[in-house]
């Protein structure tokens, strides 16, 4: 069992943290909103930190999911950053979903210091935060990581090390272009059952077993025919990972027309209102 910190408690890093107390590690943890902190405590045990460098402090490893690359900044860098907390041979791992490039300049900054980094953004959402099953990509030492892989499997299913410290961002972007040309071809997909008057339920049981099938049908269908959205990972998270691969696709001359058209969509479901909606609220582009 190992000494660890946990920064950021939203809707992932909340369970992941739990599931982290679960299995017995001593756990730090430290969020924006400290009644957060509290209410995480009361459930788990452990103990919360008025600043992430004072829960880093005489940890292991320390690991951050918060929102954007400046929230990580701000949790990692300055007098009350993490880093700050950090002694020589101890890890960071960033769980956001951020750029490839900050995650460079992090690891940058905590070698300097004798600290391990690794860029870990993670799929499965909100559920497979909560069940402990997520999958984690992830860039840095192979050392580093062996050291940190033990306690992540408290919360994950599947962990890769996909090469030097930024490629796990890189693997993310790649997932969410993936799941954005998934997802509008199902909108458009069940829009055509609904239409042609077929049975939801026996639709998917048959042509999810085919080349059809993906996460996404099986788990997403039930409610993208009813019209719920009201759950899940957030349009607004969708189109800010989008941002970033987009920026790294100018950078190393990817064409994404697909991607960028899909995008639009999403930006016509947040002036629907829908900029907490699930993603595979697409659908609701073509609901009457």
């Amino acid at each position: 069992m190992a000494n660890v910190a946990f920064i950021g408690l939203g809707v992932m890093g909340y369970p992941m943290a739990g599931h982290l107390a679960k299995v017995g590690h001593q756990v730090h943890v430290y969020n924006r909103t400290t009644s957060k902190a509290q209410q995480w405590v009361t459930e788990f045990g452990g103990e919360y930190f008025e600043t992430p460098a004072l829960a880093a402090s005489g940890c292991e490893i320390v690991f951050s999911c918060v929102g954007n690359d400046d929230d990580v900044r701000l949790v990692c860098l300055g007098e009350t950053g993490v880093l700050a907390g950090m002694s020589p041979g101890s890890v960071l791992v960033d769980h956001t979903t951020a750029s490839a490039e900050l995650a460079r300049e992090l690891a940058n900054i905590a070698n300097q210091q004798g600290v391990g980094f690794l860029d870990a953004p993670v799929s499965g959402g909100q559920a497979g935060a909560e069940n402990g099953v997520l999958t984690v990509m992830l860039g840095g030492d192979q050392q580093v990581y062996d050291n940190a892989q033990p306690v992540m499997a408290a919360y994950s299913r599947f962990t890769q090390l996909m090469g030097d410290v930024g490629s796990g961002q890189l693997a993310k972007m790649v997932n969410q272009i993936c799941i954005a040309g998934v997802v509008q071809g199902l909108a458009e997909a069940f829009t055509f059952a609904d239409n042609a008057g077929l049975d939801p339920d026996l639709l998917v049981e048959t042509i999810s077993k085919g080349a059809a099938g993906s996460w996404q049908m099986e788990n997403r269908y039930k409610t993208m025919f009813a019209g719920e959205y009201d759950f899940g990972f957030a349009v607004d998270w969708m189109r800010k990972d989008l941002a970033i691969a987009f920026a790294e696709a100018k950078k190393n001359g990817t064409a994404l027309p697909m991607t960028e058209m899909i995008d639009g969509f999403y930006q016509e479901i947040q002036a629907k209102g829908g900029s907490r909606w699930d993603t595979s609220s697409l659908i609701a582009r073509y609901k009457k």
